[in-house]
């Protein structure tokens, strides 16, 4: 239950909502046990007049009395009628506001999580499954609101209705009460020692479950190099088993949550066999009245559903209680890339410097850059060029703020990025990343995700310097076409380039191109670098690549080899010096050559 004390702040939000559900609750049970005390007096009267009516057998006066129980029958009974309306009515109020209540505070958690998800660092996310992130904010966040709803409403609905119906028993008959009520602890001692299984088993389904999502995230989002290895069977024989896991554990809660409903059962039995029992050995001996016993029935049936929902109520509680506890701990992970209180907001020119820096990746152990250092002008073009794995992405990385190393500094026009504000940063440096991520949404709307203000004519200028124009026109709907899920309907080359148009669209001071045209074909690649020529003129460039590009006169090309610089300076410079760039020139002109 502690795990729910975070919901406190929500339940203060909603204040008002909340002690207007309480007060509806209050007023529709005293609609409710008004009901027995009409029915007790309807039936004494009744008993008390049998004598009478028999004594008045062969009169006029008889008819008199017909007429008179009749009457008494018929108001009482439109009385109750009356009173189940009104009750009806505050129950429509009650589920208004404090169901109602339930689904903003689902609303405003589930905000709270994807913006708290929005400001975690990188490598939160390679360390946690994207399934796992998914079913926290939807499956974990559906089963917190039946707390903060259904569960509330209940458990006042019981505490105030019992209240209510004992104070009426105990108004007729205290010794009658207590043998009635006697069954109740019992009661909850059989609900506290379920519920702390349930809780248990609520917890391990829940992480179940998150794997289950996961697994059919994956599959989803890699269905075609499933399909084109023919591992359908693998993968559902993986799904079944992970599935088969939280069956097992879904039916095993089952059978433990079903001990509630024939103990509800049982001890309400017992409480209307006692005033059946007692009531009528009272009733002989003249304590109490025939009315009095059928009050304590229909106070007893009062209580029969919101008795026998404690077991349900307390399940959702538990499960919820699971659930928020899932969600706490990732609402409690703090991001370990933020702002600092004084952050800078300066406009960005370009000139870069690396400061013997070292980093390596927490959750790989591997150092991906050594007492790096390098220095970059303002408006220079740099290549970075290295084989797969010698840090060359990291740079990006770091250069971003997606990470901090653990040595040295990374500054931007003099300043640490760590003294910028964390988005005035990252605003200022356009980024084509290798991995071409596009949205299921028009094509127009994914090159616009950089800039939301740019206009029409912004965008059509970023595709065209990325050689997009054409291809855009050859599809159906040109720039409203809606190309799928990661962009599943593009060409590997076609993704690169809208990802270099996205970040084109900046126009900002500093490039970043991280294989960026990696996927292109010659021709395409001599027309954009040529576009980029003159667009980029004065503008600092990064170009991250494992190949090499000739038609771009570099102001400095770097080797990296396992985190360090092996070699730098010009084209010309590195040719003379006759080593690994050398190398990777001569062999990637004889293999073009060949081709």
């Amino acid at each position: 239950m502690g795990n729910l004390g975070s919901l406190n702040k929500y339940f203060v939000r909603y204040k008002w909502r909340l002690l207007l559900g309480l007060a509806f609750v209050s007023i529709s049970n005293l609609f409710a046990v008004i009901p027995p005390v009409i029915i007790r007096n309807v039936l004494d009267q009744v008993q008390s007049n049998i004598d009478t009516y028999h004594m008045l057998d062969g009169t006029a006066l008889k008819s008199d009395m017909n007429s008179y129980v009749f009457k008494l029958v018929l108001w009482n009974g439109l009385l109750l009628l009356g009173l189940a309306l009104m009750r009806g009515v505050f129950m429509f109020f009650m589920r208004q506001t404090i169901i109602v209540m339930s689904r903003l505070i689902e609303y405003d958690q589930k905000n709270e999580i994807y913006t708290h998800y929005q400001e975690l660092h990188t490598h939160f996310y390679k360390t946690h499954f994207t399934g796992d992130l998914m079913n926290r904010m939807s499956e974990d966040v559906s089963r917190v609101r039946m707390y903060t709803g259904p569960a509330i409403m209940y458990s006042t609905n019981l505490i105030v209705l019992s209240i209510m119906c004992i104070w009426g028993m105990l108004r007729v008959n205290p010794l009658l009460t207590i043998y009635v009520v006697v069954p109740l602890p019992l009661l909850a001692l059989s609900i506290y020692i379920v519920n702390r299984l349930i809780f248990k088993k609520s917890e391990k389904i829940q992480s179940q479950l998150s794997d289950l999502t996961t697994t059919a995230q994956e599959s989803y989002s890699g269905i075609r190099v499933i399909k084109s290895f023919v591992q359908e069977h693998n993968m559902l024989r993986f799904f079944t088993k992970t599935s088969e896991d939280y069956r097992k554990s879904a039916i095993n809660l089952s059978l433990t949550e079903a001990i509630y409903f024939p103990a509800m059962n049982l001890f309400i039995g017992l409480s209307m066999l006692s005033t059946v029992l007692i009531g009528g050995y009272l009733a002989i001996q003249g304590k109490i009245s025939a009315g009095n016993i059928a009050e304590f029935v229909i106070y007893i049936n009062l209580l029969m559903f919101p008795i026998s929902s404690i077991g349900w109520v307390a399940s959702m509680i538990q499960r919820a209680s699971a659930s928020q506890k899932r969600i706490n701990e990732f609402l409690h992970t703090k991001p370990e890339i933020v702002s600092p209180a004084d952050a800078i907001k300066n406009e960005v020119k370009g000139e870069i410097r690396f400061d013997k820096v070292t980093f390596t990746f927490q959750h790989t152990g591997i150092t991906a850059l050594k007492d790096f250092s390098l220095h970059i002008k303002s408006g220079d073009r740099v290549a970075i060029i290295g084989r797969t794995g010698s840090g060359k992405s990291t740079i990006a990385q770091l250069l971003l703020r997606m990470y901090d190393p653990q040595q040295g500094a990374v500054l931007v026009d003099g300043v640490p990025v760590k003294n910028y504000d964390l988005q005035h940063l990252r605003t200022q440096i356009a980024y084509a990343p290798q991995e071409a991520f596009l949205f299921s949404d028009s094509i127009f709307n994914n090159i616009r995700f950089s800039g939301k203000d740019a206009t029409e004519r912004d965008v059509k200028h970023a595709a065209h310097l990325a050689d997009l124009e054409k291809d855009i026109a050859g599809l159906p709907k040109g720039y409203e076409t809606v190309i799928g899920e990661r962009g599943v309907m593009l060409s590997g080359g076609q993704k690169q380039r809208m990802v270099l148009a996205r970040a084109l669209l900046k126009n900002s001071n500093i490039l970043l191109m991280d294989e960026s045209l990696s996927a292109v074909d010659t021709q395409t690649e001599k027309r954009i670098l040529e576009n980029l020529n003159t667009y980029q003129k004065d503008k600092t460039t990064i170009v991250i690549t494992h190949r090499i590009f000739t038609l771009w006169n570099f102001d400095k090309i770097i080797v990296l080899d396992h985190g360090q610089i092996a070699e730098q300076g010009t084209h010309a410079e590195l040719m003379q010096l006759n080593g690994k760039y050398a190398a990777l020139y001569r062999h990637q002109t004889e293999t073009a050559e060949s081709n």
